[in-house]
C-alpha cells in the first residue's frame, strides 16, 4: 500500500486538531477566520449545493450512518469469521476501511472549518454595535419593559391573520424567498450577513426531527439551511433566518436566535413579525417571572399573553403530531432524550458551558438592543 494513502488522512486529522487548539487559545485567529475565510465556503461550495432542490446535507448524514454501519458490521464479521472468509473479501474490507479512514479525515476538516472554529469567535455584541452597553446589567424593570413590549405586539398581530376552521393560521407567499430577502436587508447593518444566501430547504424526514423537537438544522457538510416542514407555520420564518445566520458564521444559538428575530421583526410580512415575537416571548416571560420572584400579583399587573398567541406558540399541531407518531420507528421520548444529550454534549465540548440553556441568552442581546428605546 502506498504510504501517502495513510498519511494524508492523518495530516487532515492532525491539522484539524491544531486548528481547533489555535481557535481556542487565539481569539484573533478565530475572528479573522470567521470574518474573512469562512464566507468563501458559502459563496462557492454553498452555491453548488444550493442548486439542488433537496437537502444535500441531510442525505449526506444518512449516507454517513450507512457507511458507519457497514464498517462496524464488516469489522465484526472480519473478527469472528476471519479464517473462513475468502481472501478477496478480506482485501475488499481493508480497502473499505481505508476509504472510511479518508472520509473520517475529510469530516474532521469540514467540521473544524465549517463549525468548530466558529464557536471560538468573539461574541456578536463585541464584534458589532447592536446598541446599549455590552457590560450593562439589566434588572426587573428592563426585563418587564421588554417583555411587555413583545407581548403587546404579539397580541396585536394575532387577530389579523386569515385562519382555517381549526383556527390554524394561513399564509400566502414564498417564505424561503422572503427569508433570504430579510437576511440580505439585515446585511446592510451587519457586514458579516452580506453576500449570497441559498434558499432554506425542507428536511425530508421532518417527522424524525420533530421527535427531537428540532425546528431547523445547519449542515456544515453542505453549507445549507434546513427547516422542519411539519412544524406549525408561525415557527418557519424565524427558523429559516436563524439557520441562514449560521451560514454567515454566527454559530452560537443565542446569536442565531437574535439575528432571526432582527431579520423578521421589521419585515413587511406580518407573519414574519409575528414569528419574531413568538420566538422570544417564552424566554422573556420566563425571565420576567424569575425577576419578580414568581410573584403572581405583580405578574397580573402586566399585559397578559392572549389565548390566541398562546395557541399559536406551538411546535406542531395535533394533526401533525399524529402523523409523526404513526410513522415513528422509535418512541419520541427515546429520540428526544438521545438528541438532547448529543446536542448538549456538542455545545459543551465547543466551549458553550451551559449547553442548550444558552439558547435563552438571546434575552441579554435583546435587552442590549432595546437599551435607549424601551428604557
Amino acid at each position: 500500500m502506498k504510504k501517502w494513502k495513510l498519511w494524508v488522512p492523518a495530516v487532515m486529522i492532525m491539522l484539524s486538531v491544531l486548528l481547533n487548539i489555535a481557535g481556542r487559545v487565539w481569539k484573533g485567529f478565530s475572528n479573522f477566520y470567521v470574518n474573512h475565510i469562512f464566507p468563501v465556503w458559502v459563496e462557492t461550495y454553498g452555491r453548488l449545493t444550493g442548486l439542488f432542490p433537496f437537502s444535500v446535507g441531510e442525505w449526506m448524514l444518512y449516507l454517513a450512518v450507512l457507511l458507519t454501519f457497514i464498517l462496524a458490521a464488516g469489522g465484526i464479521a472480519y473478527m469472528i469469521m476471519r479464517r473462513r472468509l475468502p481472501e478477496s473479501w478480506k482485501r475488499g474490507y481493508r480497502k473499505y476501511a481505508l476509504f472510511f479512514y479518508w472520509v473520517f479525515g475529510i469530516v474532521c476538516m469540514v467540521m473544524t472549518l465549517n463549525c468548530f472554529l466558529l464557536y471560538q469567535a468573539s461574541p456578536m455584541n463585541e464584534r458589532f454595535e447592536i446598541g446599549g452597553d455590552p457590560e450593562a446589567e439589566y434588572g426587573a424593570r428592563e426585563i418587564a419593559a421588554l417583555r411587555d413590549y413583545v407581548v403587546v405586539k404579539a397580541n396585536e398581530l394575532a387577530p389579523v391573520f386569515e385562519r382555517n376552521e381549526q383556527g390554524y393560521l394561513l399564509h400566502q407567499g414564498n417564505m424561503e424567498e422572503e427569508a433570504v430577502r430579510q437576511m440580505q436587508r439585515l446585511g446592510e447593518r451587519f457586514e458579516n450577513l452580506q453576500g449570497y444566501y441559498p434558499y432554506p430547504k425542507k428536511l425530508f424526514l421532518s417527522g424524525f426531527y420533530s421527535q427531537q423537537y428540532i425546528m431547523g438544522y445547519y449542515f456544515p457538510f453542505s453549507m445549507e439551511a434546513n427547516y422542519n416542514k411539519q412544524m406549525y407555520i408561525t415557527n418557519m420564518p424565524v427558523t429559516m433566518c436563524h439557520e441562514l445566520s449560521h451560514l454567515k458564521g454566527f454559530i452560537l444559538e443565542d446569536e442565531a436566535n437574535f439575528i432571526g428575530y432582527l431579520a423578521c421583526v421589521d419585515a413587511e410580512d406580518p407573519l414574519f413579525r409575528y414569528s419574531a415575537y413568538l420566538s422570544v416571548i417564552g424566554y422573556l416571560d420566563r425571565d420576567f417571572i424569575r425577576a419578580i420572584g414568581e410573584d403572581a400579583e405583580i405578574y397580573m399587573e402586566h399585559p397578559q399573553i392572549s389565548r390566541q398567541v398562546a395557541d399559536d406558540k406551538m411546535f406542531l399541531t395535533d394533526e401533525a403530531w399524529e402523523q409523526v407518531e404513526e410513522k415513528a420507528v422509535l418512541s419520541t421520548e427515546t429520540v428526544k432524550q438521545a438528541a438532547d444529550t448529543f446536542l448538549d454534549t456538542t455545545l459543551t465540548l465547543n466551549g458553550v458551558a451551559d449547553g442548550t440553556v444558552s439558547y435563552s441568552r438571546v434575552v441579554q442581546l435583546l435587552l442590549q438592543y432595546y437599551d435607549g428605546t424601551l428604557y
